[in-house]
């Protein structure tokens, strides 16, 4: 009797850690992007870009600059939030913000993908308007993954990566140990792999107190790259307030300068 009980219970836990597994699986782009709260009307966006039949919406500050910027946000980011900073800090640039898919008033649904795809339609489209101009790169949390692809499949000038993972599949293992979410996980965004093909001028911003990507990630991401980075640690900043900190701005600006 005791037997039979035993089995029915470990059945029982089997099959609910099957459900989770299977309810994580099938809902994995639910936890990844959330574009929810970054919807803006199509009037409110200056600038588009079309690929595969999708239209893309952003803004372009600073325009007719020989140099160029493109930022890649986070995955819950306003990237309209920063066209005021930018505009200030990057006078001599460019600065090309683009709505992931989904996004602001971007079409269509975000996957690793459709947003590696779409960076590269988006910095050729800007090499186009920048032929004799150099193309720096900013990637902030999950935006270091798509900015880390573009690094090591384009010409960048100079790459900054804010609160960057080493893989977004082993961020997420590293909160959730007790599931197999590498082996679950469609959207990984192996920054270290891509990085060990650019050999450019990195700087990497870290946050003390980040809770959503374990120092862990960032310390496997530097251990990966190819040559050294120049790494600037917020300590007192967590993974969302970072750009709040007073010497964040003047730490990107030097570095692009």
């Amino acid at each position: 009797m005791l037997h039979k009980l035993l089995a029915t219970t470990l059945a029982l836990t089997l099959l609910g850690y099957a459900a989770i597994c299977a309810l994580l699986y099938f809902r994995q782009r639910d936890l990844i992007y959330y574009p929810g709260a970054t919807t803006v009307p199509i009037q409110a966006t200056d600038f588009s870009l079309v690929r595969g039949g999708v239209k893309l919406r952003g803004w372009k500050l600073n325009p007719g600059k020989a140099g160029a910027l493109i930022y890649f946000g986070g995955n819950a980011e306003r990237v309209e939030s920063s066209r005021q900073d930018f505009t200030r800090l990057f006078p001599d640039r460019t600065v090309y913000l683009l709505s992931y898919r989904g996004y602001g008033a971007s079409e269509g649904q975000p996957t690793e993908a459709a947003l590696f795809g779409d960076a590269l339609a988006l910095y050729d489209a800007i090499r186009g308007q920048h032929p004799q101009g150099n193309i720096a790169v900013i990637g902030r949390s999950l935006g270091s993954g798509v900015a880390s692809y573009v690094a090591s499949e384009r010409a960048v000038e100079k790459l900054v990566l804010v609160t960057p993972f080493d893989s977004l599949a082993n961020v997420a293992q590293a909160h959730y140990r007790w599931l197999p979410v590498r082996w679950l996980l469609s959207d990984t965004y192996p920054s270290h792999r891509y990085l060990q093909r650019y050999r450019g001028p990195l700087l990497i911003v870290r946050a003390g107190r980040d809770q959503v990507i374990p120092p862990g990630n960032t310390d496997r991401l530097l251990a990966s790259l190819a040559i050294p980075a120049e790494v600037v640690d917020f300590p007192a900043a967590d993974h969302n307030d970072i750009s709040s900190d007073p010497h964040y701005d003047e730490t990107l600006r030097e570095f692009l300068r």
